[in-house]
């Protein structure tokens, strides 16, 4: 029968044992993330995305607490933005945002939400839901990190997103003013001036709100004259 002091230390040797075995697997661990990240590295630089996101997945699903994972998360996203999977680049990138909200690379993360929105802008007769969607995303870098390198950059994508919601919504006013619709058109022409910068829209919807006014102006009388 073994003594109290040999229980002892057949006890720690087990423990010592299991804690080595541990941080050999850790070891290990590490050293395949490494693998895997030098293989998406490797594949992102050579232009092949989706090799890329295979080699981050992994790294994502097997170790997830592994130095990499942080980087595997932010080079999927990237992944996704050069193939323009622009709604998986967004996911990606919000997932890293909330996930690591005070990291270094937040205002990067931001300022590539916007570009993925911006590079869907369409002309200004279309749908401006994106255009919105990357101004929006674009402000708020610049808020939160005024003076980072990526707001800099921001502050030219926004100048394109306002001229193209101007236009939008001068546009809209021209419509409803050939169709005669007179105080539809002048709120939309008002709008650009109040809700935008100048982005070269101005003069042309403010001649169309004297246009407007004048015109109304005319009818009041001629309903007053009836």
């Amino acid at each position: 029968m073994r003594t109290k002091p040999t229980r002892i230390i057949l006890i720690l040797f087990v423990a010592l044992l299991v804690c080595q075995g541990c941080a050999l697997f850790a070891v290990k661990e590490e050293k395949f993330a490494q693998e895997l990240a030098d293989d998406g590295m490797e594949a992102y630089h050579e232009g092949d995305y989706k090799g890329a996101i295979e080699s981050f997945e992994k790294i994502k699903d097997w170790y997830p607490f592994s130095k990499y994972a942080m980087l595997a998360e932010l080079k999927i996203a990237d992944s996704h933005y050069k193939l323009k999977e622009y709604d998986d680049a967004v996911a990606a990138y919000e997932e890293f945002e909330n996930l690591h909200p005070l990291n270094d690379a937040i205002p990067y993360v931001i300022f590539q939400t916007g570009l993925c929105y911006f590079e869907q802008v369409d002309t200004p007769d279309r749908d401006q839901t994106t255009a919105r969607k990357a101004l929006d995303a674009f402000n708020r870098l610049i808020k939160q990190f005024p003076k980072d390198t990526y707001a800099l950059k921001a502050g030219e994508y926004t100048n394109i997103c306002y001229k193209s919601l101007a236009e939008s919504e001068f546009g809209i006013g021209l419509y409803y003013y050939k169709s005669k619709y007179y105080k539809a058109a002048l709120k939309r022409f008002k709008t650009v001036i109040t809700n935008y910068p100048d982005v070269g829209v101005h003069q042309k919807a403010i001649q169309y709100i004297a246009l407007c006014e004048t015109t109304l102006s005319k009818q009041d009388k001629k309903s007053a004259l009836h």
